[in-house]
Parts: structure tokens; C-alpha cells; sequence
């Protein structure tokens, strides 16, 4: 009876894996899920990171010139002439890199002949452009709105093309 109670019994064997991935599989899964986080990660500081788009004083006069039109008829000629003149000032005080002062029309004139980039027409333009808003802003003309459109077309035409490009 011995014999056949060894027999009964079976040898002890190891534990069986019911883990149904295989260690390559959680490898190449975590592989994959930290890939894709760093080049979320990556393409996310590239997208912050950018370069900003750079606008040329000339596209920024115009763009200003444009936001100004819409507002021509909400506008009293008095202030309008006080935007397009400062528009017009900023813009050839960026485009051909002269120092930025608050300076009257007849000073600023005078430091723009002193070292000027324009020919005698375009100075002749600016000083007459100056000379007719500042008419309207201290002497108080009684502009209208046709007057405003005229500033605005002239100052639209001269930031367009009726100067120098810049050395």
C-alpha cells in the first residue's frame, strides 16, 4: 500500500503566469507614452517659442490708417486730424529711424531738414500735411468731413509710397 499512496501524489511544480501581456508588450507601450509626452512637450515650447511676426513701420501706419477710416464719421475733424498726424509722425519717425520727441509741427520739420531722407516734394508735402492739421487743431478751421478724408488719403498716399524706402 505504500507503493501506491506514491503514486497518488505529483511532483510540486512552479507557479503558473495568468498575466496575459508580455514584458516586451509593457515595454514598448511605455516606450510609446513617453515618446508622445515629450513630443507633445516639444512641440508645444516650439509653438510658444515662435517668432513673433514683424510688422515694418509702413504695415503699421497702414493698418492704423485703416482703423482710423472706420472711425471718420465718429470722429470730430479736430480729433481726426490729432490721430492722423500722430500716425503720420510715428511713421516716419520709425521708418527712417529719427529720434522720437514730442516736438511742434515747425520743430519737427526743422529736424527732418536738418538730416532728411526726403526730397524737396516730400518735405514740401509734410510741411504742408502739418501745416493744414495744425490749422484744424489750434486754430480751430472749421474742417469737415471732406477735409478729413483729403488728410487721410494724402497721409495713406505718402506711407504707401510717396517717400524714400529707408536705407
Amino acid at each position: 500500500m505504500q507503493i501506491f499512496l506514491a503514486q497518488e501524489y505529483h511532483d510540486i511544480t512552479g507557479p503558473i503566469d495568468y498575466f496575459l501581456l508580455q514584458p516586451w508588450m509593457i515595454f514598448c507601450a511605455v516606450a510609446g507614452t513617453l515618446l508622445l509626452a515629450g513630443s507633445a512637450t516639444w512641440l508645444i515650447k516650439r509653438w510658444r517659442n515662435r517668432p513673433a511676426a514683424v510688422v515694418t513701420p509702413r504695415q503699421r501706419a497702414l493698418d492704423l490708417l485703416a482703423r482710423v477710416e472706420t472711425e471718420i464719421d465718429l470722429l470730430t475733424p479736430y480729433q481726426f486730424s490729432i490721430r492722423v498726424s500722430d500716425i503720420l509722425r510715428r511713421y516716419v519717425t520709425e521708418q527712417y529711424q529719427l529720434p522720437v520727441t514730442r516736438q511742434t509741427s515747425v520743430e519737427f520739420l526743422n529736424a527732418l531738414a536738418a538730416s532728411s531722407p526726403f526730397s524737396e516734394d516730400e518735405q514740401s508735402f509734410l510741411s504742408d500735411f502739418l501745416d493744414r492739421c495744425d490749422l484744424i487743431k489750434f486754430a480751430r478751421y472749421d474742417a469737415t468731413r471732406e477735409d478729413s478724408r483729403l488728410l487721410l488719403d494724402e497721409a495713406a498716399s505718402f506711407v504707401k509710397g510717396g517717400a524714400l524706402e529707408p536705407a
